[in-house]
């Protein structure tokens, strides 16, 4: 049970303010800036809609009609204008030599996605190409200090197909691989 001290209190009646909180009046009324926008607008809309009533029918003085000129209708075209450039007269007379080429193709191509140390780590990045629907191959490359495991696909005919690869490895989240000519 609550002690006697806190039951027969009653609330203090002069609190001090809040510094925080700011002093809520009644409406007691529009404010003087609202005041001051409706009498400007009153008076100016019904000046504005009696000013364009005003104009309505005045025409200026100034405006004159344009003088319309009649011709004889005729079917012939006018002739075309002397021309400045020779350019015209050159090309008509002008022979193009067309040249024959070939497209040699570089020849086929790969597309290096790692190299690693470790075997694990080539069949781990291995696996994740397997994921996207391609199929990866590993070769082993003994080097002056140590052995590397390379990770490739190909041989690929034009380069555009293992751009097409890349792509779609790249969406895949497999990030680095390199295309280079099959040695």
């Amino acid at each position: 049970m609550a002690h006697q001290d806190y039951v027969s209190r009653s609330r203090a009646k002069n609190k001090k303010k809040s510094p925080y909180k700011k002093d809520v009046e009644p409406a007691s009324g529009l404010s003087l800036k609202v005041k001051l926008i409706s009498v400007f607008l009153v008076i100016a809309i019904p000046s504005f809609g009696y000013m364009l009533w005003s104009i309505k029918d005045v025409q200026p003085d100034t405006v004159v009609a344009p003088k319309v000129i009649k011709t004889e209708k005729s079917t012939e075209l006018p002739k075309p204008p002397e021309e400045k450039w020779t350019y015209v007269d050159d090309l008509k007379s002008k022979q193009v030599e067309v040249g024959e080429y070939e497209v040699k193709q570089k020849g086929p191509y790969k597309m290096q996605c790692g190299s690693f140390r470790t075997r694990k780590q080539a069949e781990s990045l291995k696996a994740k190409i397997a994921f996207t629907g391609l199929e990866a191959q590993l070769s082993k490359a003994t080097g002056t200090s140590s052995t590397w495991f390379k990770v490739y696909l190909g041989p690929y005919a034009k380069k555009r197909d293992a751009e097409k690869d890349k792509h779609k490895l790249k969406n895949n989240k497999v990030h680095g691989c390199k295309i280079w000519g099959w040695d």
